[in-house]
């Protein structure tokens, strides 16, 4: 079953250089609707629980290192087949693999500070969203 919700977070690299204004608008311009944000900074407990899928990959520390490192912007979007759609607008992990126009290329730095996560399956899309927000936080 597909939902119609999705997860997000502007990393700190994207913070840091000021780019939230304009990744905001290009998930508005997308159409999706924003239905939960807040700015926020995970402790490293939270990056850890929150990545711990990862925590046997040998990036596992840098990782929580780097999503500690300042703020973030979380978010809640919902758009039809928004999980998919928000895939396809954030790009390619990798932002010189990232097709011309998706939020990558053209706010990511290297594939380590790449500007944005976006849930890769409704499942974890609302275990994420639920991670970060509480339901009467979310509208």
């Amino acid at each position: 079953m597909t939902t119609n919700r999705t997860f997000t977070m502007l990393k700190p690299d994207a913070v840091e250089n000021g780019h939230i204004g304009a990744i905001l608008d290009k998930i508005n311009a997308a159409g999706f609707k924003i239905v939960a944000m807040k700015y926020t900074q995970l402790s490293t407990r939270d990056a850890q629980a929150f990545y711990a899928v990862h925590s046997e990959r040998p990036f596992y520390g840098e990782l929580v290192e780097f999503m500690t490192r300042g703020p973030i912007v979380a978010a809640v979007l919902e758009k039809d087949n928004a999980v998919e759609d928000f895939r396809a607008l954030i790009g390619a992990t990798n932002p010189a693999e990232a097709a011309d126009g998706t939020i990558r290329k053209m706010f990511a730095t290297s594939m380590g500070e790449n500007a944005v996560h976006g849930s890769d399956s409704d499942e974890n899309a609302t275990i994420e969203a639920s991670f970060h927000f509480s339901g009467r936080e979310i509208f």
